[in-house]
């Protein structure tokens, strides 16, 4: 069976999330340093082809009142970037507070400092992920 990705997309970071097989859970994958659009596509590329991924979900940064401000739009652009060179579905979802849910979940799990500040992009990509994966998993009831 296909996986479904989860991209958390920072200015410094890509927080990556793979969900299992069945598309039930969402599970933290890695942490890719941004370097330029070329090669944060190819690694992204290699992923999907490597772990037979057949849809991205990327989290999108709305503001508290729903409007887009300047990150959403360069998420914008990131996604149109990759809809031209990878060949899967790829959908925006409304990220709002996630990273945020993320820092305080990691926080009150213990994890301090540097390594928290090294995974949390990353679990910020695990909370969008399976909350679409929840939305799939409640319209097929």
């Amino acid at each position: 069976m296909q996986r479904i990705l989860g991209l958390d997309l920072g200015s410094r970071n890509i927080g990556i999330a793979l969900s299992d097989p069945l598309g039930i859970t969402a599970q933290g994958f890695r942490v890719l340093r941004r370097s330029e659009m070329g090669k944060d596509l190819a690694e992204l590329a290699e992923i999907v082809c490597t772990h037979d991924v057949k849809a991205i979900v990327v989290g999108l940064p709305k503001n508290m009142n729903n409007s887009l401000g300047y990150q959403a739009e360069e998420t914008i652009a990131f996604v149109e970037e990759m809809r031209s060179i990878l060949p899967c579905e790829i959908v925006l979802w409304d990220e709002r507070l996630t990273t945020k849910a993320a820092e305080m979940h990691l926080r009150d799990s213990g994890v301090k400092g540097p390594r928290r500040r090294g995974i949390v992009d990353m679990v910020a990509a695990v909370m969008i992920l399976q909350g679409y994966l929840d939305m799939l998993s409640a319209g097929n009831r």
